[in-house]
């Protein structure tokens, strides 16, 4: 087991923050924006929280039995898996969260919860069950904190490599200590595009057919089967951009603020209760991609977007016109 040293990390919180969230209006839905240029010291906070957590929870998950993969339950699905590990280590981390954040609410993928206070924990306890099933390495755990319908702090913790993926708003993302930015790539016809599937049979034909537009058209598609590590390998320049349809606000809350702070124009759904419009939340955190809020739009409502600067809008428009917004 990795051997971790715990960062000093206050049982309640701070309440105040340097300069705050504002949603400002924007091509169908908001762009968000941060108001103050300094850093803010309550995401410093809530990602030191999100770290220390997700890597206790990696190092539960390593030392658990894997299940076999046909002895699990089923959720929406014969497809949606759900194994004994994904429910013991949510507990974990609701146990451990209610220690460190007390009053926090937490919404977790396998117990739900309810989205009432003012900052919101986010967890997957294993985004990537049927890699973990079936013995393939590429899985984690996320933890995401959420302010005003805005992830502001996250951490991507993986069992297997031990890699631990963070970043706070304004502060950068980083891997395992080291700053993360999103490739400098400007063709979309040489960019690796990552993708998903869903768990729907009739939503995985809408899917397949958005791929099979895109694929002449792009340089590469990859399907890895975690939502979290795909817009983390955005945020290191593995992949160039990341479109999935259908995927969860778990999914996606720690690794979109990842993506974002390393530079990557990021579009994610609005969070679960908020109010309409849906269509659109665009986040960027850097004059170069402050300006594409506009041109990454129309996508389709649950749509998740990450995407290297230089072919966000271009990708977009291509995506687009393969009949995104339809799937």
């Amino acid at each position: 087991m990795r051997q971790t040293v715990a960062p000093q990390v206050q049982t309640v919180l701070p309440s105040g923050c340097v300069g705050h969230w504002r949603l400002r209006p924007a091509v169908h839905g908001f762009m968000v924006a941060w108001s103050d240029d300094r850093v803010d010291h309550t995401a410093l906070s809530l990602r030191r929280v999100a770290e220390r957590v997700a890597l206790e929870a990696a190092d539960y998950l390593r030392d658990l039995p894997r299940p076999d993969a046909v002895a699990v339950s089923t959720k929406s699905s014969p497809t949606d898996v759900v194994s004994a590990a994904d429910t013991a280590v949510e507990a974990l981390l609701r146990h451990r969260l209610a220690e460190l954040c007390p009053g926090d609410a937490v919404v977790g993928e396998e117990d739900g919860g309810a989205a009432d206070t003012d900052t919101i924990w986010v967890v997957d306890p294993i985004d990537g069950t049927v890699n973990y099933l079936h013995g393939l390495p590429w899985y984690a755990v996320s933890v995401g904190a959420v302010r005003d319908g805005v992830s502001v702090a996250g951490a991507v913790a993986e069992p297997v490599s031990g890699r631990l993926w963070s970043a706070a708003a304004g502060a950068g993302a980083t891997c395992d200590g080291q700053p993360l930015r999103a490739s400098a790539i400007s063709d979309v016809a040489l960019s690796v595009l990552g993708t998903g599937f869903s768990y729907r049979a009739q939503r995985r034909v809408g899917q397949a057919r958005l791929v099979a537009a895109l694929l002449p058209r792009v340089g590469d598609v990859r399907r890895t089967g975690s939502a979290a590590l795909d817009m983390c390998a955005v945020a290191a320049g593995w992949l160039d951009a990341y479109l999935e349809h259908g995927t969860n606000w778990w999914d996606w809350a720690a690794a979109a603020v990842i993506a974002r702070e390393a530079g990557a124009a990021v579009r994610v759904p609005r969070p679960p209760g908020s109010p309409p419009p849906a269509d659109e939340v665009r986040t960027a955190s850097s004059s170069d991609v402050a300006g594409l809020g506009a041109d990454i739009a129309g996508l389709g409502a649950d749509a998740v977007f990450a995407a290297a600067p230089g072919i966000a809008a271009d990708l977009a428009v291509l995506a687009r016109a393969c009949g995104a917004a339809a799937v």
